[in-house]
Order: C-alpha cells, then sequence, then structure tokens
C-alpha cells in the first residue's frame, strides 16, 4: 500500500473519519499493547490551547543542536502527512512511515479490529517510527485537550501546557477552568509539570497540587526578562531565568527565530523543561543559542520575503489572533491591508476577529471544505454583523482566495492569510505555484 492508500485506510477505520474526534485512552492502549510498544527514551508531552507546536519545534531544535536524536510528532499537517513525523527536524520518508502504519493494522486486527481514530492511528505510528529510528528523546504535541488525548496514553518525563483559552469548548467544556482541567490530564504525579501562562486557571493548580505534580509556573519557577531601554542593555537579547533549588539561574540570549513577542514564554517553557531534563538529557548552551535562533516553523507568524509583504499564521481562535493583530502592530506602516481568511464553523469566528475591526481593507473570504468548513459567504455575514469594516470578495477556496489578494495587493500593501491550518495550507500552495 502506498501512503496515500494508507491515509485512504485511516479515514475510514473511523465513522467520522479524518474530522473524528472521540476522545478516550481505551482504543490506543488496547493497540499499544498489542505492539508491545515500551518507553526507550525521555519523553516530553507538550499541550495548551495556542503555543504547542512552537514550543515543540524550539525544543526539537535544542536536542537536535546538542547531538541526540530526536523524534517529533505534531499536527495537524499543512502540506503533506510526514510533516507531523519528524526525526531531527525532517519529516519521515514515506517507506517508514508505510512500514509503521503496517505494523499498527496488523496490531490493532489481533486487538479485536478496534475502530481507532485518525489521530490515534497516527500516534501509534509515530511512536513505531521513533522506536524504529532509535530516537533519544520524544516530543509528542497533544492534539486535543490532554486528559483523554491520545498521546496521554504514553508517560512523559516532563509535560508542559502552554496556554489555557477558549478553544473547543463541546469538547472540553465551556470555560477556562473546565478546559485547564483537561488540560492539566497530561501531569504526572512527582514528575515535572510546567505551565506557561501567566494565569493559569484554579482547576489546573489544584489538580497539579492532588495528584503530587512537579508543578513549576512561569513568574514564579522560571521566566524572561527584557532588558528595560533605560539600562543601555544589548536590546538584541532578553534573559531568561530558572530557580533551581536555592540558586537563580540567568542566560542572556538572542531573541529566537519565531516572530512575536508571545514566543519568549514558549522559548522560555522549552529552557525550563530541557532543565528539568538535566539529568537525562543534558544540553549546553553551545545548543540552546543556535537551537532557538535558528527555529523555523511554517505558518507561525511567518513572514514571506518579498513584495508585498505576506504573513501566513495558523491562528483560528479568539487568543491567537489577539497575538496575531498584536504582532501586525509592529511590522512598520503599509498603504493597504488585505486578508486571505477561511475558519472552520466550530470556532469562534465573530469573538476570534473582533481585534482587527477598521484595520482591513480588503478580506478575500475562502469557503472551506468538509462538515466543519465554514462558506465564505457565512463569513461576509458574520464581518458586516460585526462592523468590521473593509470591502469585501468571497471566494471558493484559500488558494483562489490567495491569487486574488497577489492579484490586488500593490508593493507597498500586506497580505495577511490566517484562521486556519487549511487556509495557510491552501495559500502556500498558491505562493509556492511558478507564475
Amino acid at each position: 500500500m502506498t501512503k496515500d492508500d494508507w491515509l485512504q485506510h485511516l479515514e475510514g477505520l473511523h465513522p467520522k473519519g479524518q474530522a473524528g474526534i472521540e476522545l478516550g485512552l481505551d482504543r490506543i492502549r488496547q493497540v499499544k499493547a498489542a505492539l508491545g510498544q515500551r518507553q526507550h527514551c525521555p519523553v516530553i508531552i507538550v499541550g495548551g490551547t495556542n503555543g504547542k507546536g512552537s514550543t515543540c519545534a524550539y525544543l526539537e531544535n535544542i536536542i537536535d543542536r546538542a547531538g541526540y536524536k530526536v523524534g517529533c510528532y505534531t499536527s495537524p499537517h499543512l502540506l503533506a502527512y510526514n510533516e507531523r513525523i519528524r526525526l531531527n527536524g525532517k519529516p519521515v520518508g514515506d517507506d517508514a512511515l508505510c512500514a509503521a502504519f503496517a505494523r499498527v493494522e496488523v496490531a490493532r486486527l489481533q486487538a479485536g479490529n478496534v475502530a481507532l481514530t485518525y489521530f490515534e492511528f497516527g500516534t501509534l505510528a509515530a511512536w513505531e517510527v521513533f522506536a524504529e529510528a532509535g530516537v533519544e528523546a520524544a516530543i509528542l504535541e497533544v492534539g486535543l485537550g490532554g486528559r483523554l488525548d491520545a498521546v496521554n496514553a504514553y508517560e512523559p518525563d516532563v509535560s508542559i501546557v502552554t496556554t489555557v483559552a477558549l478553544d473547543h469548548t463541546d469538547w472540553l467544556g465551556p470555560d477556562r477552568d473546565s478546559i485547564g482541567f483537561e488540560k492539566a490530564g497530561i501531569y504526572r504525579p512527582g514528575k515535572p509539570a510546567l505551565c506557561a501562562d501567566p494565569q493559569p486557571p484554579q482547576s489546573l493548580l489544584d489538580h497539579a497540587a492532588a495528584i503530587g505534580a512537579d508543578l513549576r509556573l512561569i513568574g514564579r519557577d522560571f521566566g524572561f526578562e527584557r532588558p528595560p531601554a533605560e539600562t543601555g542593555e544589548n536590546r538584541l537579547q532578553w534573559r531568561w531565568w530558572c530557580r533551581s533549588g536555592d540558586q537563580l539561574i540567568k542566560r542572556a540570549l538572542a531573541y529566537p527565530g519565531l516572530r512575536g513577542s508571545t514566543q519568549l514564554y514558549n522559548a522560555a517553557v522549552a529552557l525550563a523543561a530541557l532543565d528539568a531534563l538535566g539529568d537525562k538529557l543534558p544540553v549546553t548552551m553551545q545548543a540552546i543559542r543556535p537551537g532557538l535562533i535558528e527555529t523555523e516553523l511554517a505558518g507561525r507568524f511567518q513572514v514571506v520575503p518579498g513584495k508585498p509583504a505576506i504573513v501566513l499564521d495558523v491562528g483560528h481562535n479568539p487568543q491567537a489572533i489577539k497575538v496575531l493583530a498584536d504582532n501586525i502592530s509592529g511590522m512598520g506602516f503599509f498603504d493597504r491591508t488585505h486578508v486571505v481568511l477561511g475558519m472552520l464553523n466550530d470556532k469562534d469566528i465573530a469573538g476570534a476577529l473582533l481585534p482587527l475591526k477598521g484595520r482591513v481593507d480588503v478580506w478575500h473570504l475562502a469557503t472551506l471544505g468538509g462538515p466543519r468548513g465554514t462558506t465564505a459567504e457565512t463569513l461576509a455575514a458574520i464581518i458586516v454583523d460585526g462592523g468590521l469594516g473593509g470591502e469585501i470578495v468571497c471566494h471558493p477556496s484559500p488558494q483562489a482566495a490567495m491569487q486574488a489578494a497577489k492579484g490586488q495587493a500593490a508593493e507597498s500593501d500586506r497580505i495577511l492569510a490566517f484562521g486556519s491550518f487549511y487556509t495557510v495550507a491552501g495559500a502556500l500552495e498558491t505562493l509556492r505555484k511558478k507564475p
């Protein structure tokens, strides 16, 4: 079977296909046991509403620079499924991926023809790839929530919750307290449990205390500082700090490769996680410095070189789009702002777009397909009802929307493409086509 054959097979296993969400650990644990999977290296599990992918990328790049063989499992992908499973930063090859799929399928049938979800099957396959490659560290990104997410079938040596904000409320609960409890489900008794949200919900704190996790909070146990202008210190550097016993460790570092002020939270928690793993996976400043600076990740406030300026961002909930709005404020002056937007219908679309009120000249709205997709016309109605301003043009796809925006934008303008991984993937496809 080819990779495409396998992916089609994965789609058909669960009644809801790729979009199927069925939280719970029973199915994956059955097949994991049939595979005989054993954890052979330190495991870092990364959860949170926003910032998971960036935090995983920092960890992956630094551990790679330190000379270890590192595996990283993230989701969703932009252009190819292989992007979800990386070995030392490179997507797994088709042959290794298909071999892993085949082993999972045999075990799935042995376990009683278990109806794995698309994500569960992929998670098991990722571990098969890592085991076959003999990785010395594994980074697993939570798909949805934490407590009942497939990656939580593995035992973390360190667990990270980046942020807690409203998203996936149908599955995780209606407020930050409910969502915080679900995300804290990746914490373990006696193990380092990190949180980079400066105002974590009480439920997260209570759960960590109840299970006896080694909770480490940003602002209390680790954090970052920007040098005040009046000190005359190097404005191109920031300081990371961490408490270690009675000691306060501080390190001056160049700003990370990923753009945006929130990246210091992600970088700080990644460094705190590596500090917590120091006895099992020691890394030096010689790995940390280039690891932070050289980290790249498509779709995270990614600025495409050239004119007009093009920004790609997978942000799709109110917290993420507020960060995007703040980030574009620091980009300098542009004559006009064109937006390429497509979103899924389970998002708080009106709330998410509010920070852009009065800041967009032309909305190029894209219809996203599938059961969760929102039509361009629905987006248009939300923008009009919200009084967000700007001209509105509807398109059948993100590819068509990006093509139209490129054709309309002048060199002194900028284009923002955001709202979903599907939107950014379509925009990237258009941008990579030769004229």
